[in-house]
């Protein structure tokens, strides 16, 4: 657990796959928290580096390619471009964006697998694989299609099942198919390099499960859920002809796995960006954190610590926040069907509106659990919150002190303990939204730090200065010199969520100032400082944009999908038979898998009347230990039965969408354990 000061940051955000470009989920997920966190610690005046680049090897960019008729070189040099230009325009502010197809990345990703081979770590094996004898290749999970034995969607792919999500492997297909030649694949044998994993199991235990706690449940509990599970030795090579060539004798052919190639790319991107890259990367006052998503944990949290612990000399990651996914107007973000919302083209329809974007996904990122962008939200969040509090108050404050001072900063005259008050309540919101960034709660931060305009606003109206003027004008100077104070801590305490935004505050203010020490300072505009004019900081966002942006997302749909098929409406009932049914709300205390089952989760749920136990059919959609604290409704008085030798005590109510995929239907955060749902 974390409890030294450490002397420099490392932080890396997931390098994205150069085979598409960026959408809002890659942003809530992993690039605007990362971003958050190292603007923070700029402020701070630590020593940081951020590290990000194109992960530009791996089968989905050969199968782009494949499909475009083009080369995987072509594919990547294309997208690299794109999604770096996106990240910059839209204030991602990294050290350095570097790709895995570098001189320097080749390198230093076949060091570390040949020190590993060297050192006897990797197991060698032979084992069957897919293999197309009319292509004369061997297939990778990619390359092969079939039926999912789950959900019956006959395009599932050899690694997933983008219907229902489920994780599959090549043998778990019905009637596979090869996509280079549509021909059906045999089994031939192979040889490749393993991981053993199995090998590290106990030390990973202590390291994971007992010195970090402290990291956030969806990360500690998929770990353990892993570890639980016990670990096994995991291929490091493939056959294949892009990526980086396996540097050892006998391996033509072959190729070092994505899942191994691509975080070496964090180190090799330091080594590109700095020729004291060791400093970062093997002194163990450095800590390194990487921003992730949820479906990276695996990798970040057991596979390349175990990498690295391996070759001996580098740190380990000291956190890894992962966030949980995003979607879009209740529906999960979708690549393939081009459900989604692309960045470069939401840069292109909102030009100047970087910092609307940033704010609407810090204030509803899936830290916790999945949750929904909507076009109406986005609307509402800077029409409500960035244009009507934010805004407004800096609007207020900059006419006020033109009209009465001539835009320069009064002299306090007389403090009254309401004054002192809030002067005191700047320093402990800029506290709480300090310990919020420490402990990687973006949501919380960006709230709290709202909070500050929210005292500006309701300063000024219960205040009054426009009243007091006529009786009492020395009163007014206090009022709008402490009103100017709490403008410039907005700047400092909204920098790293708001970063164009706040420079063109400051630029109002003719005030540079940018030390995050400084905030709860109650003269950081001096007694006589001339403030410049200033323009409104948001402007509205209009129905007719939000209709432009759904439409554009409808005529997807219908490009791309056939409609839906609804169930019917079942037969009428009675008010009666309504009122027989005795709904609570409640929340999920523990969850686990029903042992020798696919979809079966035994739920421990606090009804406030008192704790049942309900089985519920959802684990193809749920990961356990992604379920505590989840508020749910209940059916309570449902007759209670067994499954599996386990009594349920009851229903979770849940909606399915034609494709058969199940979502809570969840109560608010505000509704009290136990209350009847009418």
């Amino acid at each position: 657990m974390t409890t030294k000061a450490f002397k420099r940051y490392l932080i890396t955000s997931a390098l994205p796959y150069a085979n598409g470009p960026l959408h809002l989920g890659h942003l809530a997920g992993v690039y605007v928290p990362s971003d958050i966190y190292v603007r923070y610690l700029r402020q701070r005046d630590r020593d940081v580096i951020s590290i990000c680049g194109s992960d530009e090897h791996g089968v989905p960019i050969t199968l782009k390619a494949r499909n475009e008729g083009t080369t995987p070189q072509a594919v990547v040099d294309r997208y690299h471009e794109l999604n770096k230009k996106a990240f910059k325009d839209f204030g991602i502010s990294f050290d350095i964006y570097s790709r895995t197809s570098n001189k320097v990345h080749y390198e230093t990703a076949s060091g570390i697998f040949e020190t590993l081979y060297k050192k006897g770590v990797f197991i060698e094996k032979t084992a069957e694989q897919y293999y197309d004898e009319e292509a004369s290749a061997f297939l990778a999970d990619r390359y092969i299609t079939g039926t999912c034995p789950h959900c019956g969607n006959t395009s599932a792919y050899g690694d997933q099942c983008e219907q229902c999500g489920t994780s599959l492997s090549p043998s778990d297909l019905i009637n596979p198919v090869s996509t280079i030649s549509g021909n059906q694949p045999v089994l031939k044998e192979t040889k490749h390099w393993y991981l053993p994993l199995d090998r590290y199991e106990e030390w990973l235990q202590k390291w994971i499960l007992e010195e970090h706690k402290e990291w956030k449940p969806n990360v500690y509990g998929q770990c353990k859920s892993w570890l639980d599970q016990g670990l096994h030795p995991r291929a490091v090579s493939r056959d294949l002809d892009w990526g980086i060539p396996v540097p050892v004798e006998g391996a033509d052919g072959k190729v070092l796995y994505v899942w191994f190639d691509a975080p070496i790319g964090y180190i090799s991107a330091t080594k590109e960006l700095t020729p004291d890259w060791e400093k970062y990367w093997k002194d163990e006052e450095t800590r390194l954190v990487h921003f992730i998503g949820k479906d990276n944990i695996v990798f970040h949290c057991i596979i390349f610590p175990t990498m690295l612990k391996a070759e001996g000399s580098y740190i380990l990651p000291d956190n890894v926040p992962a966030n949980e996914f995003l979607n879009l107007e209740n529906d999960k973000i979708s690549t393939s069907r081009n459900w989604a919302v692309w960045l470069h083209e939401y840069l292109e329809d909102f030009p100047g509106k970087q910092d609307v974007l940033r704010y609407v996904l810090c204030a509803n990122a899936p830290e916790n659990k999945d949750n929904d962008f909507t076009w109406k939200d986005f609307q509402n969040r800077n029409n409500n919150e960035l244009v009507a509090i934010l805004g407004n108050f800096v609007n207020r404050t900059f006419v006020l002190t033109h009209k009465y001072f001539d835009g320069e900063v009064p002299k306090i005259t007389n403090l009254l303990d309401s004054d002192r008050s809030v002067l005191e309540e700047i320093k402990t919101i800029g506290g709480n939204v300090e310990k919020s960034l420490e402990n990687f709660r973006f949501r919380e931060a960006i709230k709290t730090g709202m909070d500050l305009a929210r005292l500006g606003n309701k300063y000024l109206a219960d205040t009054e200065p426009w009243k007091v003027i006529k009786t009492d004008p020395e009163r007014v100077k206090t009022i709008l010199n402490i009103s100017l104070q709490i403008t410039a801590n907005l700047t400092l305490l909204l920098d790293p969520f708001l970063p164009f935004t706040m420079e063109k505050l400051r630029d109002f203010l003719l005030f540079s100032e940018t030390s995050w020490d400084l905030i709860g300072s109650p003269d950081l505009l001096k007694t006589g400082h001339t403030i410049g004019k200033a323009s409104l900081l948001f402007d509205k966002i209009e129905d007719d944009q939000i209709q432009a942006q759904l439409d554009k997302l409808m005529n997807t749909r219908e490009e791309n999908e056939e409609p839906a098929s609804i169930a019917p409406q079942k037969e009428e009932i009675t008010f009666e038979d309504f009122t027989r049914m005795d709904l609570r709300t409640g929340t999920i205390m523990e969850a686990e898998k029903v042992p020798k089952t696919k979809k079966l989760i035994r739920l421990r749920v606090d009804l406030g009347f008192e704790h049942r136990t309900i089985v519920s059919g959802i684990a193809e959609y749920y990961e356990p230990e992604s379920l505590a604290g989840k508020k749910v409704c209940v059916l309570a008085n449902l007759a209670p039965r067994k499954i599996k030798g386990i009594e349920s005590r009851g229903m979770i109510l849940l909606s399915e969408n034609p494709d058969g995929s199940l979502h809570f239907v969840e109560p608010s955060e505000e509704a009290v354990n136990g209350s009847e749902v009418n």
